[in-house]
């Protein structure tokens, strides 16, 4: 354990420091695939009754029309964020008929790419580059694989807390620059360690074998419709959802801010050969925003991002550029199909005493053969994590993954109890320790529950996954009413003005406006 991580939590143990740990402040974008009865994806288009999918702040699509999100305010306590995001469950599964929402992060039933509808914003401009990068995105990688549904874990610490902090450290910087260096560090070190969070919250261990694009693929047959790997713990999160050739060929590194803008922005600039045989005006119509390495940043698959709240036609690297770093964006999580709402307290308790600690904990540069060895390790978790014969390489070590993993656990339990005395009571504590027993008995991770019960109950994966999604429909399709279900009717309606108020003030055609959307300022 480092002198600095020992002298931060000692130092932030004092009583007028605590409550600034009270201010940390998370929120989640939480996917989900709307499906038909039969557990087929929805071919319906988004019910008017959700809004507008271009303008509600709080439910909208991501790459089909069929593929809901749903997005909490970031909260300062995480029973707040879940009580959000039960009530935008429950008034979403009360307007959809008789669809349900897929519980688990691996697809349901997708025989045809044709099958997938892609998401639709409407005629406005900011609408139809959305659509047009989603067809991009089809043509390049597929439209299975961008069915694939996750969710998304933002964290962030107030501003109070970052000029104490830098008082702290002794450091002189600009206030600005310091706290994104202070960012970065923290992504680093949840690099080094994401294969934790995959081995304990990995919940995609089968899939549907309908998602395959051949059988020539490292898994097993489970019966005639599922593939598996026994030790798994999430395909989605490995070479078999998330992949791209064309993105092996970016190193973003995570040492500087800068560093990190300037490989970003020239994969937006730099000509792809592949994609430029897709074209993209052809006869009259748009097959990709560009023919670029991405057509733009947030096409870049990435276990974390650093972020900042961009401005109506501002891109996002331009919006770091100017402001820098104001939270994280965590986006290796799995949906729980146990869970109605796809995770819990207990999940978000360990997430936060775990990104406290990547903050505080000493964060040295990724050299590239550091970076590598760590991807290495995190796909070997991904592919067979509950292998009790699994070897890890922590600092260059090779070392069995119980064993990687308990060296970390003393400092999460320090950063946990930093935060129980912040916020009183224990919870913290007992989400680490909930987690270090995993370790003892890999039957209680969700990915090991996953199969088991297919075992038991001599289920498929779309079984299983169709049962859970059921079941948690029931449970939360009621129970929203008065103030609260006013409110959600309310924000649908002021959605479906806001996009009819944003078509109507359209001034320019739409290949003016993707010329000034990718127009680079002097200043980026």
């Amino acid at each position: 354990m480092s002198d600095q991580f020992e002298k931060l939590v000692s130092q932030f143990q004092q009583e007028n420091r605590l409550s600034l740990l009270k201010k940390i402040k998370i929120g989640v974008e939480k996917e989900g695939l709307r499906i038909r009865p039969d557990g087929r994806l929805s071919q319906a288009p988004h019910p008017k009754a959700l809004g507008s999918a271009l303008t509600h702040p709080k439910i909208t699509t991501d790459y089909s029309e069929a593929m809901l999100e749903f997005i909490t305010e970031p909260f300062e306590g995480i029973e707040p964020m879940l009580d959000e995001l039960e009530d935008i469950h429950r008034y979403c599964y009360s307007n959809i008929g008789e669809e349900k929402v897929w519980a688990a992060s691996m697809p349901c039933i997708l025989k045809e790419e044709k099958e997938i509808p892609l998401a639709w914003y409407g005629n406005s401009n900011v609408g139809m580059m959305k659509h047009v990068y989603r067809q991009g995105l089809g043509r390049r990688y597929g439209r299975k694989m961008q069915s694939i549904t996750g969710i998304h874990y933002n964290f962030s610490l107030p501003a109070e807390f970052w000029s104490l902090y830098q008082e702290l450290l002794g450091n002189k910087e600009d206030p600005q620059d310091f706290k994104s260096a202070s960012y970065f560090g923290l992504i680093r070190n949840f690099a080094r360690n994401s294969w934790l969070v995959c081995y304990l919250f990995g919940a995609s261990p089968a899939l549907c074998k309908s998602f395959l694009k051949s059988e020539a693929q490292p898994l097993e047959s489970w019966d005639q419709e599922t593939a598996y790997l026994p030790y798994a713990t999430s395909l989605r999160m490995s070479d078999l959802g998330y992949q791209s050739q064309a993105q092996d060929s970016i190193f973003v590194c995570y040492n500087q801010l800068d560093t990190y803008i300037n490989t970003l922005k020239s994969a937006v600039e730099t000509e792809y050969p592949e994609y430029r045989k897709i074209g993209v005006k052809v006869n009259g119509e748009y097959q990709q925003l560009n023919c670029n390495l991405l057509q733009i940043e947030n096409e870049f698959y990435s276990h974390v991002r650093p972020k900042q709240i961009t401005r109506p036609g501002e891109r996002p690297v331009d919006a770091l550029a100017s402001r820098g770093v104001e939270y994280i964006e965590i986006r290796l999580l799995d949906i729980n199909p146990f869970l109605p709402l796809g995770l819990d307290a207990e999940q978000s308790y360990f997430l936060n005493s775990f990104l406290l600690n990547c903050l505080l904990e000493e964060s040295p540069r990724l050299s590239c053969e550091e970076f590598q060895q760590v991807k290495k390790d995190r796909h070997e978790v991904l592919m067979r994590g509950r292998d009790p014969q699994l070897l890890l390489h922590p600092q260059g070590k090779p070392t069995k993954l119980k064993e990687a993993a308990l060296q970390l656990f003393p400092k999460l339990q320090q950063t946990a109890a930093l935060l129980d005395q912040a916020w009183g009571g224990e919870k913290h504590q007992q989400a680490v320790q909930a987690q270090m027993v995993k370790f003892e008995d890999p039957n209680l991770l969700p990915s090991a529950k996953i199969l088991n019960q297919m075992k038991e109950k001599k289920q498929s994966f779309t079984q299983l996954v169709l049962e859970l999604s059921k079941k948690h429909h029931q449970s939360l399709v009621h129970g929203l009413e008065g103030e609260k279900l006013e409110f959600h009717r309310e924000l649908a309606e002021e959605s479906l003005r806001q996009q009819f108020k944003i078509e109507a003030e359209d001034n320019i055609n739409f290949d003016e406006y993707l010329a000034d959307y990718f127009s680079f300022s002097s200043q980026s």
